[in-house]
C-alpha cells in the first residue's frame, strides 16, 4: 500500500530551463515526507493524507530527531511547471531497528494523461534521541503505523 501526497509546485522550484531544479526536488520530497509522517504541535496529523502514518513528533523540543542519513534520486523526465499538484507516492522500503527507508515515485498530477513518472527517490531516516543524540529504536506505535506501507524498495535503473 502507498500514500498519495498531492504536492504543489512553486514558481521558485523552476530553473532557467523552465522545469523543476534537481536540488529543489529534495525540498518537494521533504514536503511530502512531512505530510506523511510528522504530527503537529497539537498531536494531530500534519495533513489528512498521512493521518495513519503521521506518528513522528518533530516539533521544537521533541524527544526525537529524524535525521537524514542518505538520499538517492533518479531523475527520469523533466518536470514542467503545472498548477495542479504533483502526485508523490510514498512507501516504506525498509524498516530497521532505528531507521526507515522512505521510497518515492513522483508522478504528474492526478487526472492528467498520460500519467508520467518523473522521479524515483529514497531517503534513509534515522530516529535519534534528542537528549543523548544516539539512534533510538522504532517504537511499537511507529512500527504498527508504518508496516502496512512496507513494500519492496526502489530498484534504481541507472546505478
Amino acid at each position: 500500500m502507498r500514500l498519495h501526497v498531492p504536492t504543489p509546485l512553486r514558481w521558485g522550484d523552476l530553473d532557467a530551463y523552465g522545469h523543476v531544479n534537481n536540488a529543489r526536488m529534495l525540498g518537494l520530497l521533504e514536503e511530502a515526507r512531512i505530510q506523511a509522517f510528522w504530527v503537529n504541535d497539537d498531536g494531530t496529523a500534519e495533513h489528512a493524507v498521512g493521518a495513519s502514518t503521521a506518528v513522528i513528533d518533530a516539533t521544537p523540543g521533541s524527544s526525537t530527531l529524524s535525521l537524514i542519513a542518505r538520499q538517492e534520486v533518479e531523475y527520469l523526465a523533466p518536470i514542467p511547471y503545472q498548477r495542479l499538484p504533483l502526485d508523490i507516492e510514498l512507501w516504506i522500503g525498509n524498516l530497521g531497528g532505528a531507521s526507515l527507508e522512505v521510497c518515492y515515485e513522483v508522478f504528474s498530477p492526478v487526472g492528467v494523461e498520460p500519467r508520467v513518472l518523473y522521479t524515483r527517490a529514497a531517503t534513509t531516516i534515522v530516529l535519534v534521541d534528542a537528549a543523548t543524540e544516539r539512534p533510538r529504536r522504532i517504537t511499537a506505535v511507529e512500527r504498527d503505523a508504518w508496516t502496512p506501507y512496507l513494500e519492496a524498495p526502489i530498484s534504481f535503473r541507472r546505478r
